[in-house]
């Protein structure tokens, strides 16, 4: 008796097809749409699929970023309101007053009649000069309390990279969003610096989990580098939405709601998000079968740390105008908080497009030319930026600005994956906390010295400095085009003088077939020699294969 699988439900009892005498109704049937035992099924059937783990990933990073920039049309304004009670920032007026004023006096003066300001306008230029003052030192508080996420993550990072290794990547994600939620909450009903300021240092923690894991878990499903790539480019497309979607829903909800509308509505999303991880992934403690490598390993190697650091001068100009743009635009241009917070909206869907765009882009022209004219635009805009007279003419500069960084981000994250592949082993986690760190940087660095920057030497030089910082690394991003892979070092740390085994290193054009009976393998120190008993027997193939960088390598077996 031949037995069948049911299909459709992933589940159920087999039965047989060759019953006699019995009628349809004695097979399996399948549950009824909607009912428990469908969703049971379909869960069970969505558990093993990588595209749902994507789209956790992409929804972990979006909750994680809207909260990161949700507060950028928000704190400035609300730390000023709170030491000004009485004279809250919205209730102070853009212009002079227009209106004739009673107590302008005009007296002679050597023969000249002199006319003596009014007390309305003097009084409003007093005022604001006052605002002024207050406005650019409290940028160095909101720097440091944007800093405090960036500086903390930085330093969970190589916690959370290796302990990846041992546990897994569920438990570390889950872990990720039970600590964003309770930040989320903080936010929410705190109302002093030093509980914000808290809030957003714990808020580092979770997000060193999440993204760590995230991109580890992407790189662990995604093997195949074009694949990864894409994937990649995905799930930072979710990081876009949210960078996308923070400022305008924080700046617009804080206006017409109340302050803690919007982070209201972050920590709900945020539970649906841990309870769709509770259930599809199921968090529990995997042990890597591979030996992963050494966190000082990955750190010491070039070009590990060529990819990382253009993540981090990609994103070190955006991270300072985060706290400086707001208040300079309220200082220069009057802009009321909606307007503070669309102003990074061109910014955000630009990178959104970017990061799509690049993600099989970038494979195809070389992720380390896209990466390279990604920084070098980068500069570009930063220049443009304090050239704007009004909030329209920040629209350009701040679109290529969000494209440019969608350039660098989409290229180097699967780029540091596949440095891991043909360099170290392929295991994920420690390479991506280094990447997460240097983005970190970016985000440490910027906020924390934008505020003394623009004290010290202003607006607009703080820009051209970073400008010329882009400039400088972009030539460096050449040395990725065709990194050495994990045998070309090994070849070249023996010693070997190959006559007749060919091991390029730059661009390829031709497969070569190696005769076994002239190279040797030395069972005691693995050296390749000239000479006879090679002990496979075979014949040896150099094989032609491109790398994402645009370069080509022969991957030799031995």
């Amino acid at each position: 008796m031949q037995a069948t699988v049911s299909e459709g439900n992933g589940q159920g009892p087999n039965s047989s097809s060759s019953s006699t005498g019995h009628n349809h109704s004695s097979s399996p049937k399948l549950p009824p749409p909607g009912s428990w035992a469908s969703l049971k099924a379909n869960v069970i059937r969505w558990r093993g699929s990588r595209k749902l783990v994507l789209v956790i990933v992409a929804i972990a990073l979006l909750l994680d970023n809207m909260l990161l920039t949700v507060v950028v049309p928000i704190i400035p304004e609300f730390l000023y309101d709170i030491r000004h009670p009485d004279a809250p920032l919205a209730s102070f007026p853009k212009t002079p007053p227009t209106t004739p004023c009673e107590k302008e006096v005009t007296t002679p003066y050597n023969r000249i009649d002199v006319t003596t300001q009014g007390y309305d306008n003097a009084s409003w230029y007093a005022e604001r000069e006052e605002r002024h003052k207050e406005l650019v030192e409290e940028t160095v508080e909101v720097g440091l309390m944007f800093a405090s996420k960036a500086f903390v993550q930085l330093l969970a990072n190589p916690i959370v990279g290796p302990l990846t290794h041992k546990i897994g990547y569920s438990i570390p994600m889950f872990a990720g969003f039970v600590i964003m939620f309770i930040s989320t909450l903080i936010f929410a009903f705190g109302r002093t610096y030093s509980v914000l300021f808290l809030a957003r240092a714990l808020q580092g923690i979770g997000s060193s989990c999440s993204s760590v894991s995230g991109m580890g878990m992407l790189a662990d499903r995604y093997t195949d580098d074009k694949e990864r790539g894409n994937a990649m480019g995905i799930a930072l497309g979710g990081l876009a939405l949210g960078v996308l979607i923070g400022p305008p829903f924080g700046g617009i909800m804080y206006e017409f709601v109340g302050k803690s509308a919007p982070f209201l509505v972050l920590s709900a999303l945020a539970l649906g998000d841990g309870l769709l991880q509770l259930i599809m992934l199921q968090p529990s403690v995997v042990i890597e079968e591979s030996d992963p490598p050494s966190l000082k390993a990955l750190v010491t190697d070039p070009y590990i740390i060529i990819a990382a650091g253009a993540i981090t001068f990609a994103n070190m100009g955006i991270a300072m105008l985060e706290p400086s743009l707001p208040i300079w635009m309220m200082d220069n241009m009057g802009a009321s908080r909606w307007e503070q917070g669309v102003t990074f909206l061109p910014a955000s869907i630009s990178y959104l497009i970017g990061t799509n765009l690049f993600g099989p882009l970038g494979h195809r022209i070389g992720r380390w030319l896209a990466a390279l004219l990604g920084l070098v635009i980068i500069g570009l805009c930063l220049l443009c930026i304090p050239m704007a007279t009004s909030i329209n003419h920040l629209i350009l500069p701040n679109a290529g600005l969000g494209f440019a960084i969608g350039m660098v981000d989409s290229c180097m994250m699967p780029e540091l994956g596949y440095l891991v592949d043909i360099r170290h082993s392929a295991v994920y986690g420690s390479v991506y906390a280094i990447g997460d760190v240097a983005f970190c940087l970016g985000f440490a660095i910027g906020p924390a010295l934008s505020g003394t920057l623009v004290n010290t030497i202003g607006f607009e030089w703080m820009l051209v400095g970073i400008s010329i910082l882009c400039f400088a690394y972009a030539p460096l991003l050449t040395f990725l085009r065709a990194p050495p892979t994990k045998e070309e070092k090994k070849v070249s740390i023996n010693g070997i003088d190959n006559a007749g085994l060919s091991l390029e290193s730059g661009p390829c054009s031709s497969s070569q077939t190696i005769d076994p009976s002239s190279i040797e393998k030395t069972p005691s120190n693995g050296k390749l020699t000239n000479g006879t008993g090679y002990t496979n027997g075979a014949a040896e193939t150099a094989v032609h294969c491109p790398s994402p960088n645009g370069g080509e390598h022969f991957v030799t077996k031995l």
